[in-house]
């Protein structure tokens, strides 16, 4: 059984169909299945305009749950989105940023997804769509732990909202095995505002390095005012992670290489400011 609603009502009303999956872009969800087609019902929302698009909103900005990676790069955004482009550029081919969606990679909930550190330093909220009504969740509530979110049956995120930017840049650096078309192994997002050459307020954020991606408040506060980053990660600021052995990488790895990668993307952002 396969549904393909237009609006967000059949979308909510399809959901409450016992068994379903929603997918958006399903560029996680087909290849999951390998050669065997799901033996489930489908619901595809990839077609329900309510939840597309990018969009100026009274108080920032609303990602769609409908909107692509591409729909990212190409938004006219200001500087504070600019590490959650660069981000986008990241996320497989380009054929899988014109497929693959904001919100599917959220759901997904996987603890190297390269949109959530951006998101997080972006203080999104996610906008939930259900039986019951709609919601509001800050991401770092929605996301809560390995492939496990706050979704609750029959509910679809419908979009994310961004508060306003104001002058702050921001930025992601990523390491992989190779550059392009990779898992992560570490990654960083930071954003920050810069006044009188110091920084006035900061947000960092490291993804694949734990079950869910974290933000360093410790780090954060010990930067404010700071005119020089170079040398400014100290291990106390890292006792938020916790990261794990796999193939690509051990703990042990990840917590040495997540330092370089934070002082760069800081040093990068400071640049721009």
């Amino acid at each position: 059984m396969y549904f393909q609603p237009t609006t967000l009502s059949q979308a909510v009303r399809d959901a409450q169909v016992e068994g379903v999956r929603i997918l958006a872009g399903g560029t996680d969800f087909y290849p999951s299945h390998g050669d065997v087609l799901p033996d489930f019902p489908i619901l595809d929302i990839s077609r329900v305009d309510e939840i597309s698009g990018i969009n100026r909103t009274d108080t920032g900005w609303r990602i769609g749950g409908g909107a692509t990676w591409t729909d990212v790069i190409r938004a006219d955004l200001p500087r504070g989105f600019d590490g959650l482009k660069a981000a986008a550029r990241e996320v497989g081919s380009v054929q899988i940023q014109n497929m693959g969606t904001v919100a599917g990679n959220l759901c997904n909930a996987s603890p190297a997804a390269d949109g959530v550190p951006p998101l997080l330093t972006l203080n999104a909220e996610v906008e939930l769509v259900g039986p019951d009504g709609a919601r509001r969740l800050p991401l770092e509530k929605f996301l809560l732990g390995v492939r496990k979110t706050a979704l609750t049956p029959g509910e679809i995120l419908a979009g994310l909202h961004v508060p306003d930017t104001g002058q702050a840049v921001s930025g992601f650096s990523k390491l992989g095995s190779r550059k392009y078309l990779v898992i992560s192994i570490a990654m960083v997002a930071v954003y920050l505002i810069v006044e009188d050459g110091a920084i006035s307020d900061l947000r960092v954020a490291v993804g694949a390095c734990s079950p869910v991606a974290q933000r360093l408040p410790m780090l954060e506060a010990d930067l404010r005012g700071a005119r020089d980053v170079r040398g400014c990660v100290m291990p106390m600021h890292l006792s938020d992670l916790s990261p794990i052995d796999d193939v690509r990488g051990s703990g042990e790895y990840r917590l040495d290489v997540v330092v370089p990668l934070i002082e760069r993307a800081l040093i990068a952002a400071m640049e721009q400011a």
